[in-house]
């Protein structure tokens, strides 16, 4: 099946590389180019793509609310965010993946991991680079702004023992075919127990599993290494 993908960056030489980039490839195509927040919204609800590759800083309604607005709207419900930023390091990063996005690149990344990127965003998975991650985690997700926790520790008490071992050993960054592995069981029952953790806790995406995991308490933040930051 060919990914559908709408391009939201206000940079017209960015918008025609990442277009003939993705255009060449047989597996996907470019339905759409928005310049900004709320043009982002309008052609995602008119074209409804399987992903949106979003620049976070956008002039007007900018990448976060839009981003925000996509997760939020149940007639996207299957369409994803992948978040391109200057740096991932970015508060607004952290704030995007609560909001529903499903991972991040930086700009700075080449033609190769950004199709790698998108395809592994559209086939549902997360992508979080393990520094990028534990520095966010230790940064802001771990002590979230008023009103943006994902979840509380008592609201773990729904899930099963393996999908708590589970949903820990994701957001430490482990595959499915590794946790697999490790428990003994099978990849497709590593998924379902992902879908089961998420579906008791609200969450739209494994990423926001993550910060539900160390909001919580069932993972422990590890600060970055010396430098990260």
């Amino acid at each position: 099946m060919t990914i559908r993908v709408l391009l939201a960056d206000d940079q017209a030489l960015l918008r025609a590389a990442c277009r003939i980039l993705i255009d060449s490839c047989d597996d996907m195509e470019v339905v759409g180019e928005a310049i900004d927040g709320a043009c982002a919204i309008e052609l995602a609800r008119a074209h409804r793509p399987d992903l949106v590759l979003m620049d976070i800083r956008l002039p007007g309604s900018d990448g976060l609310a839009a981003t925000s607005a996509i997760c939020a709207d149940p007639e996207l419900s299957a369409t994803r965010v992948l978040v391109l930023a200057s740096s991932e390091l970015d508060e607004d990063v952290a704030e995007a993946l609560r909001a529903g996005a499903s991972g991040f690149l930086g700009k700075d990344v080449t033609a190769d991991v950004l199709l790698d990127g998108i395809r592994t965003v559209a086939a549902g998975e997360s992508l979080l680079s393990p520094l990028a991650t534990r520095a966010l985690i230790t940064r802001f997700l771990v002590t979230p702004a008023e009103g943006s926790r994902l979840a509380a520790p008592e609201d773990l008490a729904a899930l099963t023992a393996q999908e708590r071992e589970v949903m820990g050993r994701v957001a430490e960054g482990h595959s499915d075919e590794e946790i697999a592995q490790k428990l003994s069981v099978s990849p497709s029952a590593v998924r379902s127990h992902v879908h089961e953790a998420m579906t008791k806790l609200g969450a739209r995406e494994r990423a926001q599993l993550v910060v539900v995991a160390y909001q919580s308490g069932l993972v422990r933040a590890v600060p970055p290494p010396s430098g990260a930051l």
